[in-house]
Parts: structure tokens; sequence; C-alpha cells
């Protein structure tokens, strides 16, 4: 064997004991005659000892080393002198002096330092190197985090009589909201597999098989711009389907995976150990969106009731219509002991480059509610708002006015800027929120058409009934039994009660514009898998990279990737994506129309 122990290994019980280590040398250094190598390793590092007078011949090989060359170095283990402990080293008890050394590869200048905790590269370098990145102690910790998590959520859901189930890779197009990753045949010239955007539709045919609990840790691939929490092209989620459940069934599965889970991987707490529910219409009315981070308060109140009997044109008419537009209020708590007018005053222009047309706001003084506003309201109104936010002396109030979507949108977008701003993301907490009652479909403002507002395997609440009959308007009004979990702002998971009524999944899809023949040849499998008893069924999926990032604090989902793609979607380690040979696009059939 090239080694007999790993670094940061040994202790006063291998005292006496000859031993062999292998790793990199990760740090140099010359005290007079004395040379001290940290030799490292994924496990830990050890600091060792070269000394002319202990054995010239190793010191002068040591004499040459550099950092990142691969060593083997053999000694026996000795008790340190009395009076050098170090107990920061794993290693203080024991005395570390070389008998022999090997150099086992050499390296080049890094193209950046393999630092601990600092590194003088960017992004770009990183990823072309990663092999070398991956040597750096915060990176290497992420890589092993992942290695937990899956380890610890495969025992969870063994434990509980989960059947894991590997499902193809190479699969078919389908309608799921995305764009697919196409795949052509080279046996069936002309067709094409995709990638799967997820495995809906087979965790589904396993239901109908009588396999009663699945799941799978299950590679996905979606053609969607990638952001801070969404990877470029591919990523992992906890995929599970469950029969004869009920929507109450599936929540108490998640909520006890995701307290284990946080127990077992992270120090976090949270909050108030319990799932906070939300429907989708309720988050929107007081956050601004489906994604609330509920770590801080800062809950938008409805006052359009109020403004419509103010004396200000705009408010009172934008007022007047409560189904297009809305009027809210954000109360800020002490906010006018933290930031001063002129800072209040530039948060309209914050706001403006999200589409707000302007930005009102009072201030609570000690003798009432100041602001520029003021005039515009009856000293009845005044306090009527001071009643409905609950304000206090010091606090603050901001208002949003306007059309409905944008005003949610800014707002929300305001709202966690506010929180940035005042340090109220507290990483220490996790905040779970359980967002129900979707709507089933909702309406392209581009091309005025009806689409699924989310999974279309979605049962609609009131099932065939609920929309057999409706007109667009009356579907908007339908609500499906389709949840999603936030996690500190992030939408972490998403799932759903399952639509297994065939009669009422063909009429669903017709009223986005699909035909039942469509359907028969889109999803011909789940289709006629239908006729042969279905299960009453539901699931979800948990987006793994999305948890580890938020428990490992970072702002970026690339770096819980081992090997991450940049933003413009490219692997500069592996120079991917790249051109083809023009003998493989002819095998495949296929012919590049490019311009220049």
């Amino acid at each position: 064997m090239l080694r007999t122990h790993h670094c940061a290994q040994l202790t006063k019980e291998n005292i006496g004991e000859k031993v062999t280590l292998t790793g990199w040398a990760r740090h140099r250094r010359d005290h007079g005659w004395i040379i001290f190598i940290d030799l490292s390793d994924r496990y830990g590092l050890t600091q060792v000892v070269f000394d002319p007078e202990h054995n010239k011949e190793v010191w002068e090989i040591a004499d040459k080393v550099r950092n990142e060359y691969v060593l083997q170095v053999v000694w026996t283990v000795r008790s340190r002198p009395e009076g050098q402990a170090n107990p920061k080293l794993v290693t203080w008890e024991i005395e570390v002096i070389i008998d022999e050394i090997k150099v086992l590869a050499e390296s080049k200048v890094l193209p950046f330092e393999v630092d601990e905790f600092h590194i003088n590269a960017g992004e770009e370098v990183r990823y072309k190197h990663r092999y070398l990145d991956l040597r750096r102690k915060p990176v290497l910790e992420k890589m092993l985090f992942r290695n937990k998590m899956l380890h610890f959520t495969r025992n969870w859901f063994y434990e509980r009589d989960f059947t894991e189930v590997q499902t193809p890779i190479l699969a078919n197009s389908s309608p799921e909201g995305a764009r697919d990753f196409l795949v052509p045949s080279r046996l069936n010239p002309g067709c094409f597999y995709a990638l799967p955007q997820a495995p809906q539709q087979y965790k589904q045919l396993l239901m109908v098989w009588g396999m009663d609990k699945y799941f799978q840790i299950a590679p996905c691939f979606r053609d969607e711009d990638p952001r801070a929490d969404r990877h470029a092209g591919d990523f992992y989620q906890i995929d599970c389907e469950m029969s004869f459940v009920e929507q109450e069934d599936v929540f108490n599965v998640v909520e006890d995976y995701m307290k284990y889970i946080v127990s077992k991987l992270s120090d976090k707490e949270i909050i108030n150990n319990e799932f906070v529910r939300l429907t989708y219409e309720e988050a929107m009315e007081k956050y601004g969106s489906d994604k609330p981070d509920l770590r801080y308060d800062m809950e938008m109140v409805d006052v359009a009731d109020i403004f419509a009997r103010s004396t200000n044109e705009i408010f009172s008419s934008i007022a007047q219509d409560t189904k297009k537009n809305r009027i809210k209020a954000l109360k800020v708590t002490n906010w006018d002991n933290v930031f001063s007018k002129s800072q209040m005053k530039n948060f309209e222009k914050w706001v403006k480059q999200y589409g707000a047309q302007g930005l009102g706001y009072f201030q609570m003084k000690e003798e009432g509610l100041k602001g520029p506003l003021n005039k515009f309201f009856s000293e009845e109104d005044l306090q009527e708002i001071i009643d409905r936010t609950e304000l206090k002396v010091w606090d603050v109030i901001f208002f949003g006015a306007g059309k409905k979507d944008i005003v949610l949108s800014y707002m929300w977008k305001f709202r966690d800027h506010l929180a940035e701003l005042m340090n109220l993301k507290d990483n220490s907490k996790i905040s779970l929120v359980w967002i129900t009652d979707f709507p089933m479909f909702e309406k392209d403002e581009t091309t005025w058409k009806i689409d699924f507002s989310h999974n279309p395997f979605s049962a609609p609440q009131g099932g065939y009934e609920a929309i057999a009959d409706k007109d667009w308007e009356e579907l908007l009004d339908v609500k499906a039994y389709q949840y999603d979990l936030v996690m500190n702002g992030y939408e972490i998971l998403s799932g759903s009660i399952r639509n297994t009524d065939i009669k009422a999944l063909v009429k669903a899809f017709e009223k986005v514009g699909r035909t039942e023949q469509e359907v028969k040849e889109k999803f011909g499998a789940m289709y006629e898998a239908f006729q042969y008893w279905v299960p009453p069924h539901g699931g979800f999926a948990i987006g793994m990279d999305r948890v580890m990032m938020i428990l490992t604090d970072e702002d970026n989902v690339r770096e819980v990737y081992a090997f991450p793609k940049t933003w413009k979607w490219q692997d500069l380690m592996m120079n991917s994506p790249s051109k083809v040979d023009e003998e493989q696009l002819e095998e495949l059939h296929i012919e590049l129309d490019l311009d220049e």
C-alpha cells in the first residue's frame, strides 16, 4: 500500500508505529535549517518536519519540494518533547520528523492559490480548473455535505418502506413547462428522445403498477435560463410518489423528512418548529409573492378602501377598481430611527426600476402620522391607517398603488430589499411555508390563451364538474390540489394530488387547446394505463440543490455542484458545449443551417 493512514488521523495511540502518509504539499515553510510542510488530503492536514541533522538526504529532497507536489513520507511515530505540544493540531501529542520521502508527482505553478478560505481567482478560472478548486476546504466540505445529504435521504426513505426506482434518462418530449433537451435517434431517423424535465409520467405509471411508495434522487434537465437558485441545464430532485394518499398525508411525509434533514445536517432552527400554511391568494396579497420569506414580518395590508376616500384623484381612481388594481401598505418597524428622509425618498427611484409609478410613505411621529400624503386624507382616515396597520411611534409605512400584478411584484421586491438593508435575514433560522390552492389555469398576457399555471397532471378541486362547462374567465377561478414548499424565500418543493380521472384529464387539456388525440399522442402510456384501474395518488419533488444551498449559507446554487456550469451555460473544464465532427452529424441525419 502507498499509505497506511490518512492525514490528521494519527494520535498518541500510534506511538511506536512505522507509518506512511501520502498527500499534497499544501504549504512549505523554511525555519532556518528546518523545513515544515503541511501535508494535506481530503481527510485533513498533518504538519511534517524535515531536519538535516536527523536525515540530510531526506532534507535535501524536501528542500526541492514546492506547493502541490504529491508526496509519500515515512517515519516512526514518537512523543513530542515536553513543552513542544501544539493543541491546535490534531497530531499535537506526537512528533513527525520524516525518515523517508518520495515525490510521487510534481506540480507546475497553479493558476490560483489553493488556500482554505481565500481565493484570488474569479469564477471562470476556478471552474476551468475545478479539480484544483475542489482541493480548497470550503469547496470540499460542500461535496462532503452533499454526500451526507444523499446518504441520510436514502436511509430515511428506505426506513419508511419507499422503493427507489431509477427511471429512464432517454425519454419522450412532453409539454411540461420548460424547453426540452432533444437527443436525435440514429436508428430512428427524424425521431428524437428528450432528456426528462422530471420523472413525472414514469412515477405515476409506477402507481398504476401497484408500487405505493416510490422515491428517487432524480437527475432532471430543463432548457431554462440559469439564475442564482437555478443551475444551468441539469439539476437533481428528491422525487416521490405515493398511492392512496390525500394532500395532508403528503404534507406529513414532507414535514417529517425536512425536520430530520435540517437537524442532521445543520445547526439551524426551524422557526417555532412549524410549517406555516398560506393559500396562493393569501401569499400574493400579504407578501406579493408565492415564495415569501417569513424569517421576518412586514406583511402587506390592503388600504384601497381608505384611499378611495382621498382627495388625490390618482389614488381614488385606482382604488375604484379593486379587481384589477391594488393599493398596498407595507409597515417597517422603527424605521424612522434608522434611515434619513433623503434615503427614504431614494426608495421611489428603486421601485421604479420594477414598474412602479411612485412610492408614498408616512412616518409615525409622537405627534401623529406625518408625510407628504397627509393633505389628501381626513383625520379619521389617517387614524384608520394607523389602526389597520398597527403603527407605533417611529414606524414608517410605504404605499404602492397601481395595477395588481405590478404592485404585488415591486412591493415584494421592495420588502426583500428592506430586509437586506435591515439585516433581517437570519441565516440561523429556517422559515418553511406551504403554499396551497394554486389556480389550475392562467391567462397568457401576450397570447391571451389559457394554459396550465403549474403541473398539468394536478387534480382540479371539484373534479370534472369544476372544469367541464366553464368558460375561460370561470376557469381562472378553478383551484388545483397543487402545493409548493418555500424555504427562506426559495421554492424548494412542488407537488400535487394527481388527476387520475381520465375524463377530467382529457377535458383539462382540451381547455388549454389540446385535443384528446393530442393527449393520446403525447401521453399515450398514461392515457392507456389509466384505463386499467389507477389508484388515487400524489407526490412531490424537492429541489435538493436548493436545500443544500440554503443549509450551507451559499448565495449561488452552482457552489453545491462538484462540476458546475457557468451562467453562460459552459462547462469550462470540459469545454462543453462544443462542436462535433461532420461525420457524427451525418450519422444522425442532421444538417446544420447556421448563419455565418
